[in-house]
């Protein structure tokens, strides 16, 4: 994966802890917030996919509405 270098706006203290961060776990700054960057993003990925329930029946509705079976009936309030 390729990588970019870009400028980056924060505040002094965020950076102060970030900076503080990464020495103790012996990164530079700039590593440390390429891992704070790809975590976020990683996140909204997450929250971006389709949550999309699938379901099979057995059933035909049409068959259904004509035997008057439960599975006809709309389920919006009438």
């Amino acid at each position: 994966m390729a990588e970019r270098r870009t400028t980056v706006v924060a505040r002094e203290e965020d950076l102060a802890t970030l900076s503080h961060e990464a020495r103790t776990r012996g990164l530079s700054l700039g590593r440390m917030l390429g891992e704070v960057l790809a975590e976020r993003a990683e996140a909204l990925r997450q929250g971006r996919r389709p949550r999309l329930g699938t379901f099979s029946a057995d059933a035909s509705i049409a068959k259904a509405e004509q035997e008057q079976q439960p599975e006809a009936r709309s389920f919006r309030a009438p």
